[in-house]
């Protein structure tokens, strides 16, 4: 008998959860105005708002924190962090912040300018939010295949390269700060990019003068999807690959609470050292000293770990092993999600699900709502909510893709917690000709309004 696939770790603590009735969750959800964000965790069973900062660290991480160097300036740890950094992505230099979005700030704080276009793959909404408060404009790349969520295309996070370069060829370089390369890309769905297109992508911006940087939150899964997906590298350890990938950038913003298997983090990662001194006056401006940057020394020694745990190809098998099985669970159901199914969560397709739902009444809020009442499962909208107002016309924007994104948690749920949660979706998932109304806005800030936005049933 051939063996089955088997989890490579074992649990060592755990953490009660709290069963509620629907009737509890109705309510709770009306009290939260309908957005999932204003939820409290302990009315939450399974929380898939984000995968970031959420995971559970190893035994190594937790020895790690207990010998952090808390010295304010040239701390140990903050070395060890840097030397790791440049170890597995080439480097030289490092600034620690305390989140990715504090990294997005700090860097374009430098680079971006009113006026500014700035193209790349699917900008996550952090990264949009800081483009267009700066009064820039964020210009999508992204094939035309990530689009048709019923398409197998190994690397839908891939740029097009006609697309860039019409960008490249239609505004002078002074107003193209530099291409953003998500990696994983979220907002097309958790998808990776191929080395061929980082190299494609990187060599075309150098021939027009342009930077590369990587959205690097998700890099460690997507050199898994490297390995899998693409011929060349199938005999490379996870570590080379990275390594590989870091070639075609010239600077990196990274959220640490992904692929750096901590709760709190981030950094930016630079050849230039130009710009490494300009970034160093708003990190000590925004974060705190240039070798702690917002983080803690016990949190920074907990990554310089964790990064190095998350390169190894056991550890990016069990998790994406994980999500693969949640994604098998829910074709064989017959819901429709984003396919192939992507590193760090499932991306439902609410387009197909809520089709009697008008987009005004934003479908992929509404389906979140659904399954949070059915099973409090708690996800996130990436839809036309997140895409927010044009910053011109002020007009809705509805994005092709409606989608309900389900992040797991690195080392944090069974696959118990996958079938619970694809029963929940797949009874939302039967009873969806029932559902003919959505939510409406009451209240929104300017920018990046899903986090605090305010609903009212339709």
């Amino acid at each position: 008998m051939e063996l089955p696939f088997s989890e490579s770790y074992k649990i060592k603590m755990i953490e009660p959860l709290k069963r509620s009735t629907r009737e509890e969750r109705a309510a709770w959800i009306e009290e939260a105005k309908y957005n999932l964000f204003k939820l409290s965790s302990d009315k939450v069973f399974i929380d898939l708002l984000t995968d970031s900062g959420t995971g559970a660290m190893s035994d190594r991480q937790w020895a790690a924190i207990m010998t952090g160097d808390e010295s304010y300036a040239g701390a140990r740890s903050f070395f060890e962090l840097k030397n790791r950094v440049k170890e597995l992505m080439g480097f030289e230099h490092f600034l620690p912040t305390h989140q990715g979005r504090a990294a997005e700030n700090v860097l374009f704080s430098v680079l971006v300018k009113e006026g500014n276009i700035v193209p790349g793959n699917s900008h996550f909404d952090t990264t949009k939010g800081h483009i267009e408060f700066r009064k820039a404009k964020a210009v999508d790349c992204t094939i035309d295949e990530a689009f048709d969520t019923t398409l197998d295309h190994p690397f839908k996070g891939n740029i097009d390269l006609v697309k860039l370069e019409r960008v490249y060829s239609e505004y002078p370089k002074e107003q193209i700060p530099c291409c953003v390369v998500t990696v994983t890309c979220n907002s097309s769905g958790g998808q990776p990019v191929s080395i061929a297109n980082l190299k494609a992508v990187y060599e075309l911006s150098q021939k027009y003068g342009i930077p590369v940087l990587f959205d690097s939150a998700r890099f460690a899964e997507n050199a898994y999807f490297v390995k899998m997906r693409e011929e060349a590298y199938k005999d490379w350890t996870i570590k080379e690959i990275v390594r590989e990938m870091y070639k075609y950038a010239d600077m990196a913003t990274m959220s640490s609470k992904k692929d750096g298997l901590v709760n709190i983090g981030g950094f930016i990662a630079l050849r230039s050292e130009e710009i490494y001194r300009q970034a160093c006056t708003f990190n000590i401006m925004f974060e705190g000293y240039v070798t702690y940057g917002g983080m803690a020394g016990r949190d920074m020694a907990a990554l310089a770990v964790g990064l190095d745990e998350s390169t190894e190809f056991d550890y990016l098998e069990t998790r994406i092993k994980q999500i693969e099985y949640l994604g098998n669970k829910l074709i064989e159901y017959g819901v429709p999600i984003q396919y192939p199914i992507g590193g760090h969560a499932i991306f439902v397709d609410a387009n197909k699900i809520l089709p009697n739902v008008p987009k005004e009444q934003f479908r992929a809020q509404t389906l979140g709502v659904e399954l949070y009442v059915e099973g409090g499962i708690r996800g996130v909208e990436i839809g036309a909510i997140l895409a927010d107002r044009d910053p011109v016309t002020r007009e809705n924007r509805y994005p092709k893709l409606e989608l309900l994104r389900l992040a797991i948690p690195r080392r944090v749920y069974t696959n118990n917690h996958m079938d619970y949660i694809a029963a929940a979706l797949k009874n939302v998932f039967d009873r969806r000709h029932e559902i003919t109304s959505g939510v409406e806005i009451t209240w929104e800030a300017p920018i990046m309004r899903h986090f605090t936005v305010e609903l009212k049933k339709a």
